[in-house]
């Protein structure tokens, strides 16, 4: 079996095909991660409902709901392996999705929207699940937010990734506006334990709590990571979001025979 290392705008996986295999699948990410010191993991597996169902594991070999730029880079390996076509619906966790090949190394996905969001978990703390159940984010504006600060920042937002008013725990993000359509982030990710260079639904996550504040008025924004930049579109009324388009880098980086 080959395992493909992969990166969607710096955030890294190995992901494998299991359709028919019965693996532990916390244990190979435990193990497989290490071999690149990378983000995640994610099995491809058959589905009754979709093209394919994606399990996703983080580093520390914990089950995560799903991954947005990980989608990317399975929706990849996906239809390079011809699993699936260049438009195709996936299973997660966190319910169906869709992805589009868009290019070679550049894909689309439709997140999951918004389950759960309390615009004032803790003060201005935001609190948003794409899914249902969904990947549980804090959203917070930062202003003079600069990559530069995190070992600054680390101690803080690892203290809120475990705080009480996440009952599962959340990622961490930290954002601020650059122009009226871009901001910058900064995420700190459950199962990683740290800074990761991207998150795909940490950045729609920021974007839905935009656009549900009025800050979006014309439904597009860019999100920089540091690994790179994502794009979103999104559709709904004032009150409620419809759609979260998200267009980004998915890359194969190397292959691993295990």
């Amino acid at each position: 079996m080959n395992a493909w290392y992969m990166s969607g705008a710096g955030n890294d996986f190995m992901v494998i095909d299991a359709r028919g295999l019965s693996l532990d699948f916390s244990a190979l990410a435990l193990k497989l991660c290490k071999l690149a010191d990378c983000d995640g993991f994610m099995a491809v597996d058959n589905s009754s409902v979709a093209h394919f169902k994606l399990h996703f594991y983080n580093a520390d070999g914990s089950r995560g709901e799903m991954c947005g730029n990980g989608s990317r880079c399975v929706a990849k390996f996906a239809y390079d392996h011809g699993i699936a076509p260049e438009h195709m619906t996936v299973e997660t966790d966190a319910g169906l999705l869709t992805a589009d090949r868009i290019s070679e190394n550049r894909y689309r996905v439709r997140l999951n929207n918004p389950g759960i969001v309390d615009l004032h978990r803790h003060g201005d703390m935001a609190y948003v699940e794409l899914g249902d159940p969904g990947v549980p984010h804090g959203v917070y504006r930062f202003e003079g937010l600069d990559w530069s600060m995190r070992d600054a920042l680390r101690e803080r937002m690892r203290a809120e990734r475990y705080a009480s008013y996440f009952p599962k725990g959340a990622n961490v993000n930290y954002y601020d506006f650059l122009s009226e359509d871009r901001v910058r982030i900064l995420t700190f990710e459950r199962g990683v334990e740290d800074f990761t260079l991207a998150c795909g639904t940490g950045s729609g996550s920021v974007a839905a709590v935009l656009w549900l504040t009025g800050k979006l008025p014309g439904g597009k924004i860019a999100v920089e990571n540091p690994g790179g930049t994502l794009e979103f579109e999104l559709e709904g009324t004032a009150n409620q979001i419809t759609s979260i388009l998200m267009t980004g880098p998915a890359e194969k980086l190397g292959e691993y025979e295990i």
